[in-house]
């Protein structure tokens, strides 16, 4: 075992006495960069992946609930498909039921006309709050 072995001044170190096959052990024994990024940059370590976890959970959610939702359009699709088949309805109601009738602002105010007359009328004392209580 050279690792535990007690170096002396006249000794080398055991990493020139045995040179590794691909000749980089300076490279292995030295931490890697990445592991060094989560000292020097800790947005790097922790930041970054929240942030990312972050947008792309909200971009899944999304398609997720956009599924959802064109399922349920198209079942509802479905049913008024059935259901206009069936009772001959649609979404305002039943086939040619509502014919709306056309009328003009002349012919209103002619019916108001027949109905309240300007000319007579009668003078009425609007009560005030506070009458009432004190008289």
């Amino acid at each position: 075992m050279w690792l535990f072995q007690k170096m002396t001044t006249i000794q080398s170190s055991p990493k020139t006495q045995n040179p590794s096959p691909s000749g980089s052990a300076a490279t292995l024994k030295q931490p890697s960069s990445f592991k060094r990024w989560g000292r020097r940059h800790p947005f790097v370590r922790y930041g970054l992946p929240m942030i990312s976890l972050t947008v792309f959970g909200a971009l899944g959610l999304s398609q997720l609930l956009q599924g959802s939702k064109d399922i349920a359009k198209v079942k509802d699709d479905q049913e008024w498909e059935i259901i206009e088949t069936r009772k001959a309805l649609s979404r305002t109601g039943p086939v040619d039921a509502y014919q709306p009738k056309n009328t003009s602002i002349q012919d209103e105010l002619k019916a108001m006309q027949g109905k309240v007359d300007i000319n007579t009328y009668e003078y009425k004392k609007i009560p005030k709050l506070n009458e009432g209580k004190y008289s």
